[in-house]
């Protein structure tokens, strides 16, 4: 791949010439590729369950490569915590999900009956994962890390019938609840040796009694396949539904905004606790027959950098945080490795910074494309192209098949709509909210049990996802922030993502959080809440350097009139950071959901006032 960076700008359009590619891009005419799509067509890349019974989520991922010519290639690799690897074939795959399917046919968990998973990234889960929607039941999963609560929580909500996780796990953090969950009838442990907990079952020994070869329970495009809970802003998570026909769009999505191609070795860095650990983490690639790439461990950015050479890793998707701690450890970390094979590195979860793109030009050979979606559109909706100029900062353009648009709001900052239409914003650089027109197979189906909260996210024939934005004159989307998270002061509507971009480009800046906090005068003013980099303290003056510096670039209407220094932002376990739990620390206001809550936040360094107004 050639690529040149345009000058002139303060981030310059990183421009692509698809000549220099090793590889051609799945997508390379952008329009064209838009007006010739339909979701119909799509749906002929997968096999459909043979005899043309149905759609099956597994079925697309593992037997139909397992049954073809590729049942010895590798779906799995994993890494563990020395270094060496143990991998498993589409053929091993099929055959572990298989006799997953049939434990849970031997325990009387039926259709539509949700199973939960609350392990690491180990061969039990994959097995789990694949084997429950080859029951015809509904996988649920829960990120390893999670305390007692947050997990009783989405079990009770859930109605799980089964859990699979290990001895630790369970006597830690489900035996003191198990009195508490009637639905929970069975546990699994994959690690019993024989000797399971009380009120458990040993998973290997059952496995080991099912059939390596029984048949696919047949499931239809609308069926239930995944729950994923995502955090609410107040209350209880939502489950969101997700249908088998959801792998139309995995399948599109990682042809087109991951660029997957036969034999690439491929690495979401995403638990598959969460939606991208799922969706792209193990359905996509699976269903493009590619390996993928398992690391045990947590992260570290000299185990990453070994593994992105070793394994000779060719598209490489990650989250915005892990990036920005590779940048934060230093590009000579990246010197010392071999990434020639790495043609494409994309990132999600949170927005990516534009120093973040150009860094990865820089340390890595190749930049990083941003894309958006969330837990309820179930798939990358809009994405920075691997044939696409790319313009840091930017979401990138909706894929094919997708019709994205800005919603006008009115004064109260609700969706405007007139006869039964939402109004659209149509001017270049305008804010809107950030809306899609349903129809793609992977969007929500439903939140379990909450109908009207459901209904609620779709007004004037549009999905509204509760994301600010604006369109430049080219199409390019560009994230401002959550609705809720919006700045009002002075009269100005302020953006938190703008203004903790300009805070990272400071040298001493290694995250940035920004909230609006009440001011008599101009109704609010922006605190920013600053992390540091090693070798950088907290002071008074260097509070007001990077005061002066955010009024540089962004003004002092825009600019933060607050600063506190802490170690720690909260975020989420994907690395989002959390602003309203910022703001509600900050307020005394309830805290809401923080089940999903990496770090607390810390509280202002002793040596700096608190929120010294500049």
């Amino acid at each position: 791949m050639t690529a040149g960076i345009e000058s002139g700008t303060r981030w310059p359009v990183i421009r692509k010439d698809i000549t220099g590619f090793r590889v051609r891009p799945n997508l390379v005419d952008y329009e064209a590729a838009c007006a010739g799509f339909s979701w119909d067509e799509a749906r002929r890349a997968l096999s459909g369950l043979p005899g043309g019974a149905g759609l099956n989520i597994a079925y697309e991922a593992v037997d139909r490569h397992a049954a073809g010519g590729n049942a010895s290639r590798t779906a799995l690799r994993f890494i563990q915590a020395d270094g060496s690897t143990h991998s498993l074939s589409f053929a091993d795959l099929a055959q572990l999900s298989n006799r997953f399917a049939g434990v849970l046919r031997s325990l009387g968990i039926v259709r539509g009956e949700r199973v939960f998973s609350l392990l690491g990234r180990t061969p039990g889960l994959y097995a789990a994962i694949l084997g429950t929607l080859k029951n015809a039941s509904v996988f649920c999963p829960l990120f390893s890390a999670f305390g007692p609560e947050p997990i009783r929580q989405r079990l009770e909500l859930g109605e799980g019938r089964a859990l699979v996780t290990t001895r630790a796990l369970y006597r830690k953090k489900i035996a003191p609840l198990r009195a508490s969950l009637p639905h929970l009838d069975h546990v699994l442990l994959t690690d019993a040796d024989g000797n399971p907990e009380p009120g458990t079952l040993d998973l290997e020994l059952l496995m080991g009694q099912a059939a390596p070869d029984g048949a696919i329970a047949v499931t239809l495009p609308e069926d239930m396949a995944l729950l994923h809970f995502t955090s609410g802003t107040t209350g209880t998570p939502k489950g969101a539904i997700h249908v088998h026909d959801a792998v139309t769009a995995h399948y599109a999505t990682g042809s087109y905004a991951l660029d997957l191609h036969p034999g690439d070795i491929y690495w979401c860095t995403a638990d598959p606790g969460w939606v991208t650990g799922i969706s792209y983490g193990v359905i996509a690639p699976l269903a493009h027959g590619v390996t993928v790439i398992v690391d045990e461990e947590e992260m570290d950015a000299d185990r990453w950098y070994r593994i992105l050479a070793e394994q000779r890793v060719t598209v490489w998707y990650t989250a915005p945080t892990a990036l920005r701690m590779l940048m934060k450890a230093g590009a000579d970390r990246a010197a010392g490795h071999d990434l020639s094979a790495l043609r494409f590195v994309a990132s999600v979860g949170e927005p990516l910074n534009p120093e973040v793109v150009v860094w990865g030009q820089e340390a890595l050979g190749r930049p990083v494309h941003d894309n958006w979606w969330q837990t309820e559109t179930g798939g990358i909706m809009i994405s920075n192209l691997a044939a696409m100029d790319i313009r840091p900062g930017s979401m990138g353009r909706p894929l094919p098949g997708v019709r994205a648009a800005l919603v006008a709001r009115d004064e109260q900052d609700k969706p405007i709509v007139r006869d039964g239409e939402a109004v659209l914003v149509t001017d270049p650089d305008q804010v809107g909210e950030l809306a899609l027109r349903p129809g793609w197979p992977s969007m929500f189906r439903g939140y379990l049990n909450e109908e009207d909260r459901y209904r609620r996210c779709f007004v004037g024939g549009w999905y509204i996802t509760g994301d600010l934005a604006k369109r430049d004159a080219d199409g390019y989307y560009w994230f401002v922030g959550r609705g809720d998270d919006m700045i009002k002061s002075s009269g100005h509507l302020i953006g938190p993502f703008e203004v903790e971009s300009s805070l990272m480009e400071h040298q001493a800046v290694a995250g940035a959080g920004a909230i609006g906090v009440p001011d008599p005068v101009a109704g609010q003013v922006v605190k920013a809440f600053i992390e540091l980099r090693p070798g950088w303290e907290a002071s008074e003056d260097l509070r007001m350097e990077i005061i002066g510096f955010a009024r540089k670039r962004l003004g002092t209407a825009v600019a933060p009139r607050l600063l506190d220094f802490t170690t720690a932002l909260p975020r989420t376990r994907s690395g989002k950071i959390l602003r309203r739990l910022l703001r509600a620390r900050e307020l005394g206001l309830p805290e809401g959901d923080t089940s999903t809550v990496e770090n607390p936040p810390e509280p202002p360094t002793p040596e700096t006032p608190p929120g010294a107004l500049a």
